[in-house]
Protein backbone atom coordinates (compact mmCIF):
# COMPACT_ATOMS: atom_id res chain seq x y z
CA UNK A 1 0.00 0.00 0.00
CA UNK A 2 1.38 3.39 -0.98
CA UNK A 3 1.55 5.97 1.78
CA UNK A 4 -0.88 8.86 1.74
CA UNK A 5 0.54 12.20 0.66
CA UNK A 6 0.12 15.44 2.58
CA UNK A 7 -1.91 18.18 0.97
CA UNK A 8 0.02 21.47 0.70
CA UNK A 9 -0.43 23.76 3.72
CA UNK A 10 -2.68 26.74 3.17
CA UNK A 11 -5.03 24.92 0.81
CA UNK A 12 -8.65 24.31 1.72
CA UNK A 13 -7.62 20.71 2.48
CA UNK A 14 -5.22 21.68 5.31
CA UNK A 15 -5.13 19.01 8.04
CA UNK A 16 -5.83 16.23 5.58
CA UNK A 17 -3.78 13.77 3.56
CA UNK A 18 -4.62 12.34 0.17
CA UNK A 19 -4.76 8.53 -0.06
CA UNK A 20 -3.22 6.72 -3.06
CA UNK A 21 -6.73 6.59 -4.57
CA UNK A 22 -7.12 10.37 -4.16
CA UNK A 23 -9.48 10.40 -1.16
CA UNK A 24 -8.87 13.12 1.45
CA UNK A 25 -8.44 11.65 4.95
CA UNK A 26 -7.85 13.35 8.30
CA UNK A 27 -4.06 13.53 8.81
CA UNK A 28 -4.20 11.43 12.00
CA UNK A 29 -5.81 8.43 10.22
CA UNK A 30 -3.44 5.50 9.72
CA UNK A 31 -3.95 2.58 7.28
CA UNK A 32 -5.49 0.36 10.04
CA UNK A 33 -8.40 2.78 10.37
CA UNK A 34 -9.36 2.98 6.69
CA UNK A 35 -10.93 -0.38 5.92
CA UNK A 36 -13.55 -2.74 7.31
CA UNK A 37 -12.50 -6.26 8.28
CA UNK A 38 -14.57 -9.38 7.57
CA UNK A 39 -14.42 -12.53 9.70
CA UNK A 40 -16.44 -15.45 8.28
CA UNK A 41 -17.54 -18.35 10.52
CA UNK A 42 -14.62 -20.39 9.21
CA UNK A 43 -12.27 -17.69 10.55
CA UNK A 44 -13.36 -17.97 14.20
CA UNK A 45 -10.57 -19.01 16.59
CA UNK A 46 -11.16 -21.68 19.23
CA UNK A 47 -7.83 -21.18 21.01
CA UNK A 48 -9.16 -18.57 23.40
CA UNK A 49 -9.54 -18.55 27.17
CA UNK A 50 -12.08 -21.18 28.14
CA UNK A 51 -14.36 -22.01 31.04
CA UNK A 52 -15.40 -25.62 31.53
CA UNK A 53 -18.86 -26.45 30.20
CA UNK A 54 -18.72 -23.97 27.34
CA UNK A 55 -16.76 -23.28 24.16
CA UNK A 56 -15.71 -19.73 23.29
CA UNK A 57 -14.89 -18.78 19.72
CA UNK A 58 -13.04 -15.53 19.03
CA UNK A 59 -14.20 -13.40 16.10
CA UNK A 60 -13.12 -9.78 16.58
CA UNK A 61 -9.93 -9.15 18.57
CA UNK A 62 -6.36 -7.97 18.27
CA UNK A 63 -5.42 -11.40 17.01
CA UNK A 64 -8.03 -11.56 14.24
CA UNK A 65 -8.42 -7.97 13.00
CA UNK A 66 -6.04 -5.84 15.06
CA UNK A 67 -8.76 -4.47 17.39
CA UNK A 68 -7.37 -2.48 20.29
CA UNK A 69 -10.30 -2.00 22.69
CA UNK A 70 -12.88 -4.64 21.78
CA UNK A 71 -13.32 -8.40 21.90
CA UNK A 72 -16.28 -10.16 20.30
CA UNK A 73 -17.09 -13.79 19.77
CA UNK A 74 -19.49 -16.66 20.33
CA UNK A 75 -20.10 -19.01 23.22
CA UNK A 76 -21.68 -22.43 22.81
CA UNK A 77 -23.13 -24.36 25.76
CA UNK A 78 -24.25 -27.95 24.99
CA UNK A 79 -27.61 -29.28 26.17
CA UNK A 80 -27.87 -30.09 29.91
CA UNK A 81 -24.60 -28.31 30.74
CA UNK A 82 -23.52 -25.57 33.12
CA UNK A 83 -20.34 -23.58 32.82
CA UNK A 84 -17.92 -23.17 35.68
CA UNK A 85 -18.29 -20.03 37.80
CA UNK A 86 -16.21 -17.14 36.47
CA UNK A 87 -15.94 -13.38 35.94
CA UNK A 88 -14.40 -11.18 33.25
CA UNK A 89 -12.17 -8.86 35.27
CA UNK A 90 -12.52 -5.16 34.53
CA UNK A 91 -14.29 -5.86 31.24
CA UNK A 92 -17.93 -4.99 30.71
CA UNK A 93 -19.64 -7.82 28.82
CA UNK A 94 -22.70 -7.65 26.58
CA UNK A 95 -24.41 -10.89 25.56
CA UNK A 96 -26.94 -11.47 22.77
CA UNK A 97 -28.83 -14.77 22.76
CA UNK A 98 -28.84 -16.28 19.26
CA UNK A 99 -30.21 -19.79 19.91
CA UNK A 100 -31.50 -21.86 22.80
CA UNK A 101 -32.70 -20.69 26.19
CA UNK A 102 -29.60 -20.21 28.34
CA UNK A 103 -29.85 -19.17 31.98
CA UNK A 104 -27.46 -16.73 33.59
CA UNK A 105 -26.86 -17.23 37.30
CA UNK A 106 -25.28 -14.74 39.71
CA UNK A 107 -25.21 -14.03 43.43
CA UNK A 108 -27.46 -11.03 44.19
CA UNK A 109 -25.89 -9.31 47.20
CA UNK A 110 -28.23 -6.27 47.38
CA UNK A 111 -30.73 -7.76 49.86
CA UNK A 112 -30.46 -8.85 53.50
CA UNK A 113 -29.00 -12.21 52.45
CA UNK A 114 -27.01 -13.16 49.34
CA UNK A 115 -29.38 -14.88 46.92
CA UNK A 116 -28.50 -17.03 43.92
CA UNK A 117 -30.49 -15.40 41.12
CA UNK A 118 -31.37 -16.88 37.72
CA UNK A 119 -32.14 -14.86 34.60
CA UNK A 120 -33.92 -17.03 32.02
CA UNK A 121 -33.40 -15.91 28.42
CA UNK A 122 -34.63 -16.67 24.92
CA UNK A 123 -33.36 -15.82 21.42
CA UNK A 124 -33.27 -12.06 20.92
CA UNK A 125 -32.61 -11.26 24.59
CA UNK A 126 -29.61 -9.25 25.79
CA UNK A 127 -27.68 -9.58 29.07
CA UNK A 128 -25.22 -7.08 30.56
CA UNK A 129 -22.52 -8.42 32.89
CA UNK A 130 -20.76 -5.65 34.85
CA UNK A 131 -17.02 -5.95 35.58
CA UNK A 132 -15.96 -8.55 38.15
CA UNK A 133 -19.47 -10.02 38.71
CA UNK A 134 -19.20 -13.78 39.37
CA UNK A 135 -21.65 -15.72 37.22
CA UNK A 136 -22.21 -18.90 35.21
CA UNK A 137 -24.21 -19.91 32.17
CA UNK A 138 -26.54 -22.89 32.24
CA UNK A 139 -28.35 -24.73 29.49
CA UNK A 140 -31.04 -26.93 30.99
CA UNK A 141 -32.53 -27.88 27.61
CA UNK A 142 -32.38 -31.66 27.11
CA UNK A 143 -31.57 -31.42 23.40
CA UNK A 144 -30.73 -27.88 22.16
CA UNK A 145 -27.36 -26.13 22.25
CA UNK A 146 -27.37 -22.54 23.53
CA UNK A 147 -25.45 -20.04 21.38
CA UNK A 148 -24.73 -16.43 22.35
CA UNK A 149 -22.68 -13.60 20.87
CA UNK A 150 -20.44 -11.79 23.33
CA UNK A 151 -18.86 -8.33 23.14
CA UNK A 152 -16.38 -7.07 25.72
CA UNK A 153 -14.77 -3.71 26.35
CA UNK A 154 -11.33 -5.25 26.53
CA UNK A 155 -9.50 -6.29 23.40
CA UNK A 156 -8.82 -9.81 24.72
CA UNK A 157 -11.12 -12.32 26.40
CA UNK A 158 -10.48 -11.91 30.13
CA UNK A 159 -11.72 -14.94 32.06
CA UNK A 160 -11.13 -15.59 35.75
CA UNK A 161 -12.46 -19.02 36.70
CA UNK A 162 -13.71 -19.29 40.29
CA UNK A 163 -14.23 -22.15 42.76
CA UNK A 164 -17.74 -20.96 43.65
CA UNK A 165 -20.39 -18.43 42.79
CA UNK A 166 -19.18 -15.93 45.37
CA UNK A 167 -17.19 -12.75 45.62
CA UNK A 168 -14.51 -14.38 47.80
CA UNK A 169 -12.35 -15.20 44.77
CA UNK A 170 -12.72 -11.78 43.14
CA UNK A 171 -9.67 -9.51 43.23
CA UNK A 172 -10.08 -6.07 41.67
CA UNK A 173 -7.48 -5.60 38.99
CA UNK A 174 -7.27 -9.37 38.35
CA UNK A 175 -6.86 -9.92 34.64
CA UNK A 176 -7.21 -13.71 34.89
CA UNK A 177 -6.07 -15.51 31.81
CA UNK A 178 -6.04 -14.11 28.35
CA UNK A 179 -5.72 -15.72 24.96
CA UNK A 180 -1.94 -15.50 25.16
CA UNK A 181 -1.98 -17.63 28.32
CA UNK A 182 -3.68 -20.60 26.66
Amino acid sequence: MTAATHVPAGSSDDGFVRSPSGVLLPAEIDPFHTRLRHVAPSGLIGQTTQTSGMKRLEAISGKTVGAQRLWMGQTHVPAVTASANHHHGASETAIYVVAGTPRFVFLDVDGDEPTETVIQTAPGDYIFVPPYVPHREENISPDAEAVVVIARTTQEAIVVNLDGLSWSGVRMGDTGTSDSDC
